[in-house]
């Protein structure tokens, strides 16, 4: 007899995954540390690439106050999702120069303290879009406005 108003026959799901091969989980954990090790190295060039704008920024300051001693600094302050490249002038003040992606290599120019304006300004992991970057890098920021 057919009840009208019996609930549905859910289908029954297994209460666990069976990994009866080792083999398996193996090439599941190898893909992830190779994963995670091409991570580290992306964070690692950015970072590395960070430092060159921050060198070439500096050069950049140099050059145009004639070999000035003044005591410009260009540095990176990490963040949790963003690089800062911060300028600190002698006296102590300090702005945020640009932001770059940990994860990405998009170089942003800041909008304030703590954040990026909208749009990507170069990528520092396409070596095209690096290249560009360092050679137009101007120690007052105009490179980061959008041609």
């Amino acid at each position: 007899m057919n009840n009208l108003h019996s609930p549905p026959q859910m289908p029954l799901l297994p209460l666990y995954t069976d990994f009866s091969s080792e083999e398996t989980m193996q090439t599941t954990f190898d893909q992830f540390v190779a994963e995670q090790d091409a991570r580290n190295t992306i964070q690692l060039n950015v970072r590395k690439y960070c430092l060159m704008l921050c060198d070439a920024l500096l050069h950049n300051f140099k050059h145009r106050n004639n070999n000035s001693s003044s005591d410009y600094k260009f540095y990176i302050d990490e963040g949790r999702k963003y690089h800062k490249i911060v300028m600190e002038t002698g006296s102590g003040s300090k702005s945020v120069h640009a932001f770059v992606d940990k994860k990405t290599g998009e170089v942003y120019k800041s909008a304030s303290w703590k954040a990026p304006a909208k749009g990507v300004r170069y990528n520092l992991l396409s070596i095209e879009s690096r290249e560009e970057c360092l050679a137009r890098a101007d120690w007052a920021g105009g490179y980061l406005y959008n041609r």
